[in-house]
């Protein structure tokens, strides 16, 4: 269990109150939870996962890839393989430790990593070379964080395409909530209805958005 505030008397508060309910142990103040490193100055925590990125490079041998400005070509497109799949376990397992980092720290991977995992089915030559341009982006992001400062006010966002995929004329949408000028909830996903204009599209996802 993670306890945080600004009020030390009211962090020491709840740990006597817990103490006196549960048997427990405090082990002093954090600097990793759950895979994700806290770090502090004067602005407030930064949550990050520099290291989980530098273990995946080296978990799949490829710490001595290049790194990529951007995380996708916008000129290609990709599509579903009609061929015989290439390495479509070992696919699967990197888009799954790619899901946990976007959950955890990294949600400027969110639509990618939603996109590269419809094709873990049946997987070709360009969903590799996509996924890879992935790896390399986070390399060179590895630094990247979530901030935890500013006012305690909640905001909610949400956007839409229209006819992302011309193959079933489905869009794609997304939202994110911030709180203390850090981001706290996200999600980019494929609709699974089709909307009928640009308008109808952004409002689903307003819809989804806020529940």
């Amino acid at each position: 269990m993670l306890i945080t505030g600004s009020n030390k008397q009211t962090i020491q508060a709840t740990k006597d109150m817990l103490n006196s309910m549960f048997d427990m142990k405090d082990l002093g103040q954090d600097d990793f939870i759950l895979g994700v490193r806290i770090s502090r100055s004067r602005d407030g925590l930064v949550l990050s996962q520099s290291h989980y990125v530098d273990t995946i490079l080296e978990k799949l041998c490829q710490h001595d890839l290049g790194v990529s400005r951007t995380p996708i070509d916008v000129i290609q497109h990709l599509s579903k393989n009609k061929g015989e799949s290439v390495q479509q376990l070992e696919y699967s397992l990197v888009i799954g430790i790619l899901m946990y980092l976007m959950s955890c720290t990294r949600p400027d991977i969110a639509y990618f990593v939603s996109k590269l995992s419809r094709f873990m089915s049946n997987t070709s030559s360009d969903h590799w070379k996509a996924l890879i341009r992935v790896l390399r982006y986070l390399k060179y992001t590895r630094s990247y964080g979530l901030p935890t400062h500013g006012p305690t006010v909640l905001e909610g966002y949400s956007d839409a395409n229209w006819i992302s995929d011309m193959r079933d004329s489905k869009s794609t949408s997304g939202y994110v909530f911030t709180l203390g000028g850090t981001t706290l909830s996200w999600k980019s996903s494929k609709k699974i209805v089709v909307a009928r204009s640009t308008m109808d599209s952004k409002f689903i996802a307003l819809d989804k958005c806020g529940e």
